[in-house]
């Protein structure tokens, strides 16, 4: 029986996934951190980031203990490769890592390989006859597009986030026009750039991964609770859709907060989130003729365990 760990630490939030190669799916769990907060204007990690994300990685690692868990790997992305004092990052993962595996801390991972890794875990539960699939991972600092050609990933990372729009361009709460608009300009032309890597136009299904997707699965179905199993493999059309990040537009954060799906560390920054997937859903419906997503709950975590597994 061989246990082991994968931990996703992105700009939004830090994320633990230990599986076991018989038993299956152990513990999943997802900490709003904000690591990434403030990177994009100071260049920097904030102390009091990088302690909430210490912080929430011990309680992972005192839980791997826990569970006899053998091997971890630990990706860190668009925060980390952006912040100038990330070697002090880093040397806390491998303070804490190295007790679960020896000499083992977090990776700086490109965003193609990033890409690579949330196709593998978001695509794991769907039948392959449905495709081909362009998979979009929406995060706090980054999105990720990335298909599968005749067995080779094609795949583009582009600096587009929920994070990343809130401070660069949402600063109201809620955002005024003005600001959105400002944002749709940006986020269209990072839409342009992942156009021209990967070729969205013969995708027969588009899968959505992350919390931004998820949670608007979540408040498209009313549910009352966040409930992982009835979003995975969820399907929903633009249309809905559309109703659905309009009305988290209209909110204030303290609005969304209120609503028991939506992630308390979520609340400021979904209204984004649901900027990026409108803008996304006008280019899928013209490029690909697609008029809904596939809302996955597995995505880069999966990937990466997929691999320990193999190894």
């Amino acid at each position: 029986m061989t246990r082991v760990a994968a931990v996703d630490c992105g700009t939004n939030s830090i994320r633990l996934l230990i599986h076991d190669d018989e038993a299956g799916e152990i513990s999943r769990r997802n900490t709003i951190v904000r690591l990434g907060q403030g990177v994009d204007e100071t260049g920097r990690f904030a102390e009091s980031a990088i302690a909430r994300t210490r912080a929430a990685l011990e309680s992972y690692v005192e839980e791997m203990q826990r569970e006899n868990v053998s091997r971890v790997r630990m990706v860190a992305t668009s925060a980390t490769r952006d912040a100038s004092n990330r070697d002090a990052f880093f040397e806390m993962s491998r303070d804490l890592l190295g007790q679960i595996e020896p000499g083992v801390g977090a990776e700086v991972i490109s965003g193609e390989e990033e890409a690579a890794l949330s196709f593998r875990g978001a695509t794991a539960d769907i039948d392959e006859g449905r495709g081909p699939f362009c998979v979009i991972d929406l995060g706090g600092g980054s999105t990720e597009f990335v298909m599968e050609v005749e067995s080779t990933i094609r795949a583009l990372s582009t600096q587009m986030g929920c994070v990343r729009m809130t401070e660069r361009f949402m600063h109201s709460d809620p955002a005024t026009e003005s600001e959105t608009q400002a944002a749709r300009r940006y986020i269209r032309q990072r839409v342009h750039e992942a156009l021209a890597a990967v070729p969205l136009a013969s995708a027969r299904e588009v899968i959505g991964c992350a919390g931004t997707f998820t949670t608007l699965s979540a408040l498209a179905q009313g549910l009352d609770v966040y409930d992982a199993e009835r979003i995975h493999m969820s399907e929903l059309s633009f249309d809905d859709m559309r109703v659905m990040t309009a009305y988290v537009r209209s909110q204030t954060a303290e609005q969304r907060r209120a609503n028991s799906v939506v992630h308390a560390g979520r609340a400021d920054v979904i209204g984004s989130g649901a900027v990026i997937v409108e803008e996304l859903m006008d280019v899928i419906e013209r490029e690909a003729g697609v008029s809904s997503f596939v809302i996955s709950e597995k995505d880069i975590l999966d990937g990466i365990v997929a691999e320990l597994d193999q190894d």
